[in-house]
């Protein structure tokens, strides 16, 4: 996609995920976790939370502008807002 913007994300000492996303013209910063038992039960153990936390922020960011993605949040939330998550979760992990 033309103009998507770049996502950092660093794992902290606390076990969350800092995240970065750099558009063109903003920045916005977010403090992601991922609860116990989250891998599991998307069946993607196989993948490193930075990956989760990348390929997640990439679902979001194709629905939202990154403006709109709270600031704090659980990767759990997410099916709340798009029940879809789950399905399409894989097909990020892959790009």
């Amino acid at each position: 996609m033309v103009g998507m913007p770049t996502v950092l994300v660093a794992r902290q000492s606390d076990g969350t995920y800092a995240v970065k996303v750099r558009g063109a013209r903003s920045e916005t910063t977010h403090v992601v976790s991922v609860p116990a038992g989250f891998a599991k039960s998307m069946n993607v153990t196989d993948v490193p939370g930075e990956e989760l936390v990348r390929a997640s922020l990439v679902f979001l960011l194709d629905r939202e502008p990154a403006t709109s993605i709270l600031p704090k949040f659980s990767l759990d939330v997410i099916t709340r807002y798009f029940p879809e998550y789950p399905t399409e979760l894989r097909g990020y992990l892959a790009s």
